[in-house]
């Protein structure tokens, strides 16, 4: 295995770090955020046509780069870095392999070189409001109980004259408010012989559908609550192709890379919170010495340093190998959570403010782990499927009363 980033990997993350240097300030983030998007649709478009960023894992026959995950964990790493709020993870990780992987030719063409071009925004809606759990990150998704069950809840699916109709709602769905294009996960032939499917909504044709960005503790990354009341549907891929067990397998394969993904951006987010702690304590004063010549200083950066630079390393393990991406999330969601912590103890009085930039790394790791972990279900899942634990050899759990 050669380790080292290839000339194209190093110019995409050159490249874009100089981009997002010059646009993508804590300022500017802020701005973005605030409008109704939710992001800086120039700025967005400069990323999808100037450096193809959407398409950059997308095969050439669909205008893609043709490239694979681990340039796309490159540029989202970068991404983490400068927090850019963007339907890139969105798009680029959930959808568009969904779609390539489940979707019929004309669905493909159709919908894959506008993905890859930037002119459509896609996301991935799925009830009960854990992406973690969908994704086969945190458990086993063959049974479908994280789509409702089929008996209620999640979304209900029935065919008509006119084509598939869904009911039914979705919560924290990833910039679900702006996409133009929706793939739901919802339940079709009734409880006795229900299976999960992947339908495509079209935001600008679709009917009944209602959409409601939500008050998120991240607002870089929007989040939305999606409403279906009889909407007009068509099903991702074709009867007689799609497999009984439903978008189980393909959600699971997506999942890990999308893992691998989440982890690259954690340690990008990770790596510049410590990076700007570091210039911060060399300036900060307490006792007439700058407070990073203090040796208990000193050993917490050292420590936070170890900590992100080995969740580097499995998250650029990951983008090689996906099937580790659930233990490299687990691994920089913890590194982006103690980096950040430390970051607004060391920035002192100020860094307790809401409006200093600090809190902004320190949001995004709280509500990473809200949507892509716990960090302890993510290890624990990986542990399960690597056969660590067998039910005759775990431990039996002993009640303690005080």
């Amino acid at each position: 295995m050669d380790a080292a980033f290839t000339a194209e990997q190093d110019e995409i993350r050159r490249t874009l770090r100089e981009l997002l240097a010059k646009r993508c300030g804590p300022e500017e983030v802020r701005s973005a955020v605030r409008t109704a998007h939710g992001y800086d649709e120039t700025l967005w478009r400069q990323l999808a046509q100037d450096l193809g960023l959407p398409g950059l894992a997308l095969a050439e026959e669909y205008g893609g780069a043709g490239c694979g995950p681990a340039e796309l964990a490159v540029a989202c790493e970068e991404a983490g870095r400068a927090l850019l709020p963007s339907p890139l993870l969105a798009t680029a990780a959930l959808a568009a392999p969904l779609i390539a992987a489940v979707g019929t030719d004309a669905q493909r063409t159709a919908l894959l070189p506008r993905i890859a071009a930037g002119e459509l925004i896609a996301t991935l809606a799925l009830p009960g409001g854990s992406p973690a759990t969908a994704l086969g990150l945190i458990g086993d998704t063959s049974g479908g109980a994280w789509a409702g069950g089929g008996r209620s809840g999640g979304v209900q699916a029935r065919p008509g004259p006119d084509g598939w109709r869904l009911y039914g709602e979705a919560a924290q769905v990833l910039d679900g408010h702006s996409a133009g294009l929706l793939l739901v996960a919802a339940h079709a032939g009734g409880f006795p012989r229900s299976r999960t499917l992947l339908f495509l909504v079209r935001s600008d044709t679709a009917t009944g559908l209602a959409r409601t960005r939500q008050t998120s503790l991240d607002e870089t990354r929007p989040l939305a609550r999606v409403e279906l009341r009889e909407t007009t549907a068509e099903l991702l891929g074709a009867d007689d192709t799609v497999d009984v067990s439903g978008p189980a397998g393909a959600l699971a394969a997506v999942g890990r890379t999308t893992a691998a993904v989440l982890a690259a951006e954690a340690v990008g987010a990770a790596a510049s919170a410590l990076d700007r702690t570091i210039e911060y304590v060399k300036v900060r004063e307490q006792f007439g010495h700058a407070i990073g010549s203090f040796q208990a200083v000193k050993h917490r950066l050292a420590d936070l340093y170890v900590r992100v630079q080995a969740a580097r390393s499995a998250a650029y393990y990951a983008a090689w190998d996906p099937t580790a991406g659930g233990l490299a999330l687990a691994q920089a969601l913890e590194a982006l959570r103690i980096t950040t912590a430390e970051a607004v103890q060391l920035h002192g009085g100020i860094g307790f403010t809401w409006e200093h930039e600090a809190h902004l790394y320190f949001k995004r790791a709280a509500a990473d782990e809200l949507l892509f972990g716990p960090v302890h279900r993510l290890r624990d899942h990986a542990a399960e499927q690597a056969g660590l634990f067998t039910p005759g050899l775990r431990k039996p759990r002993v009640e303690v009363a005080v």
